[in-house]
């Protein structure tokens, strides 16, 4: 999660709201993604996992501020994460320890490749010494939830309280999944929506293609991606395909409708977290929220209650592509591509629709809730999603070649592609491989999982 807002100004009207998303309209110019991807620490000796402190967390972000020049986030006098003040990107913390960071807004998929490189040599020249390395899967394989750290994080405390209230998964979701994701601009509210419902419909074939986390506590836990089976009962309330996307009328003030009756998490005020859980930001707005009597809302507010609404596809001042499992260091900048190239082509945005238009929600959302279990082989109006996906990769390739952003080799952005291209040939995610490895050379050890796809 990025670190939280500091922005006190006011707001007093609904229509605010609506102007606060108007402002992430960009021009096709000004076009960037950013990405953001999690990691589990764990220590090389014995494979458990990293606590905050000693010789943990707090070590690994002393020593990465030094390299790097970072500035340190503090709560209650300790680093919670780093920040480039030059408006680079940061390092936060999820729940369990995850590592991640969320990158700067770039123009191409070849500079987020580049950042990513540089993180993780970053990261691995910090940590080594350490002896921690990271692990590259969308669910730890192995620990429990009472053997997983918790990270000294208020708003984190509020969370975990709640989420028990409102889902059975909540807290592995909290504390033993990684993702990886991709921010991606719009340059007006009709873009937005256009974007929106492709990227909702399709965002199922993007999580088959990213399934990565087929292991829970030593043993295979019979999904391709248990981290977004775990999305499924987490929090309805917050969570999901967002069907009234598709609606008639659909635009920034539906989904401000949508998001003042989201149940939110806290309120902050200067370095105080006040738990409100199950209030609405309806109720701020207005100055009636029962915790806070009189209290007026700010943009702060807003954005960290955006930040705390978690569909498969999120709307801030730009859209956040959210349905992947975390992998190997190639697949964060193919993420990337893979959406870059249909989001940032109107001809491949175009064709892309034209793929998704006639579902209906409730066959999306069976795509959706097939998915986890499936993957590749989960269907759509009789069509499997591998074969949807390699139509949608060769869109996004199209769009690429079209968009012609080369690297210093006059190389394009296609080539980013391949990992999702062998997936496809192959008809086996990388979930697959790993369980066939489970079931073969492993011999049924998980720890092997420690070697084979640490960064």
């Amino acid at each position: 999660m990025a670190r939280d807002q500091s922005d006190t100004t006011p707001i007093r009207a609904r229509d605010e709201l609506v102007a606060w998303f108007e402002k992430g309209c960009k021009t096709d110019g000004e076009l960037l993604a950013g990405a953001e991807h999690e990691k589990f620490p764990f220590y090389v000796v014995n494979r458990s996992p990293v606590p905050y402190e000693p010789h943990g967390i707090h070590a690994i972000l002393d020593g990465l501020a030094e390299r790097t020049g970072w500035t340190p986030i503090m709560e209650d006098d300790h680093p919670i994460g780093l920040f480039d003040s030059k408006g680079g990107g940061a390092i936060s913390l999820e729940p369990g320890g995850q590592f991640e960071l969320s990158g700067a807004p770039l123009p191409t998929a070849h500079a987020i490749d580049q950042e990513t490189q540089k993180h993780l040599a970053d990261v691995k020249a910090v940590a080594g010494p350490l002896g921690i390395g990271f692990l590259a899967l969308g669910m730890s394989p192995i620990w429990t939830r009472a053997e997983t750290p918790v990270m000294p994080k208020r708003r984190y405390e509020i969370m975990r309280n709640y989420m028990p209230k409102v889902g059975s998964l909540g807290l592995d979701m909290m504390f033993r999944t990684s993702t990886v994701q991709v921010n991606l601009d719009f340059t007006s509210e009709a873009d937005m929506v256009r974007k929106l419902r492709v990227s909702l419909a399709l965002q199922p074939i993007a999580t088959a293609l990213f399934a990565n986390s087929p292991f829970t506590e030593g043993t295979l836990n019979g999904f391709k991606t248990k981290r977004s089976e775990i999305w499924r009962d987490t929090d309805n309330d917050r969570s999901g395909m967002l069907p009234f996307a598709f609606e008639d009328g659909m635009g920034f003030e539906r989904y401000v409708d949508y998001a003042l009756d989201v149940p939110m998490y806290f309120v902050k005020r200067g370095d105080e977290y006040h738990d409100v859980t199950g209030a609405s930001f309806r109720d701020l707005l207005h100055g009636k929220l029962r915790q806070l009597p009189g209290e007026a809302a700010t943009i702060s507010d807003w954005a960290n209650h955006l930040s705390t609404i978690f569909p498969e596809v999120r709307l801030k001042r730009y859209l956040e592509m959210r349905g992947s499992d975390v992998g190997p260091a190639p697949m964060i900048p193919a993420l990337a591509a893979f959406w870059m190239g249909l989001f940032y082509d109107s001809v491949a945005l175009d064709q892309a629709w034209q793929i998704a238009k006639d579902w209906t929600a409730d066959e999306r959302q069976k795509l959706r809730d097939d998915v986890p279990k499936l993957a590749l082989q989960a269907t759509i109006q009789g069509r499997s999603v591998r074969d949807i996906a390699r139509d949608v990769l060769q869109l996004s390739r199209d769009g690429l070649k079209r968009r012609a952003k080369l690297d210093s080799l006059g190389r394009n952005e296609t080539r980013f592609l391949s990992p999702l291209d062998n997936i496809i040939t192959a008809n086996e995610t990388q979930a697959e491989r790993l369980i066939k490895l489970f079931n073969s050379e492993w011999k049924g050890d998980v720890a092997r999982v420690f070697d084979a796809m640490a960064y």
